[in-house]
């Protein structure tokens, strides 16, 4: 109730209780993720999707730790040819797993036009018939393929702009024909490339430690991939969510292929400082696990 100033009480509009539980679990039910939002001309983005403000603004770049830090690049060229080539990378890998956590990489061994297929196929995905899609939506964590929008959405405390394709490809792999039709062969191939690429890395981690080459696979670090493939659809309201909020990575590490759109941020020194995108490279990222004990690499494909 308020009191006007001539003393008579008006009815306060009454709104209701906001029940983000009913909320999210009304986004949930129509399996079409936030690409549906969109495709339904959203103007104003729903409720659960809004972050605190204190954590969005939490994201400049302007300080002088941002402004002249990069990430490392490191060149993979000749990392089988030669004992003196072969130390240069390991003490490059070192000191950006010491100092940072992350690196780029180079001349891998991946065809930019598989990275580039890669990204368009978790794009057809994405952007395929709407029927077609919720064939493959779920929560059930068994099944080796899933298509949601959010891992997290029902424990998270503001759900991200984003929907997600994830995928177990080892050690034991969905057959072909579990995987949909728009984007099997290319998940398939990459994978293959990204698994010889991971056994490359396994070795030079183990050489930088001190090692034997073959200590962290012999230890069968290198059994798992689990590839993850993000999709961003333009958001009415960028200011008020993100695509993927703050985290730190729970795997072994991380082979990260981004496109050209950007976004990606780490924090370094309480800072967070962009990473912008290199054609033709990969980012990797020491995950949590490295400091205790292996688990499995991990692929985050992101495609806007």
């Amino acid at each position: 109730m308020v009191v006007t100033s001539n003393g008579e009480e008006d009815q306060e509009q009454i709104k209701p209780e906001y029940d983000r539980k009913s909320e999210l679990k009304a986004f949930d039910d129509t399996k079409t993720g936030v690409k549906g939002l969109v495709d339904a001309g959203v103007t104003k983005i729903p409720r659960i999707f809004i972050h605190d403000k204190s954590k969005l603004s939490d994201i400049s770049t302007t300080s002088s730790v941002a402004s002249l830090f990069s990430v490392p690049i490191i060149d993979f060229e000749g990392v089988d040819e030669g004992s003196a080539q072969r130390a240069v990378i390991i003490k490059k890998v070192r000191d950006a797993c010491e100092k940072l956590g992350f690196f780029l990489v180079v001349n891998h061994g991946i065809a930019k036009y598989l990275m580039d297929d890669m990204i368009d196929g978790i794009r057809r995905f994405h952007e395929q018939d709407t029927e077609v899609k919720k064939g493959f939506y779920s929560r059930d964590v068994t099944r080796k393929f899933i298509y949601n929008s959010n891992f997290d959405l029902y424990t998270g405390p503001a759900t991200n702009w984003r929907d997600t394709i994830s995928c177990i490809m080892a050690p034991q792999p969905p057959d072909a024909q579990e995987l949909p039709a728009v984007c099997r062969d290319i998940m398939i191939e990459y994978s293959k490339h990204v698994m010889r690429l991971a056994l490359v890395l396994f070795e030079i981690l183990s050489e930088a430690l001190g090692l034997n080459p073959n200590h962290l696979k012999d230890m069968d670090c290198a059994e798992g991939l689990f590839v993850l493939g993000h999709y961003y659809p333009a958001c009415p309201e960028p200011d008020l969510t993100f695509g993927t909020s703050k985290h730190a990575d729970n795997g072994f590490f991380t082979i990260l292929l981004q496109d050209q759109m950007g976004g990606l941020q780490i924090l370094h020194e309480n800072q967070w400082v962009d990473v912008p995108p290199l054609p033709g490279a990969l980012v990797v990222n020491i995950a949590d696990l490295l400091q205790a004990s292996p688990y499995n690499v991990m692929i985050y494909l992101s495609s806007t």
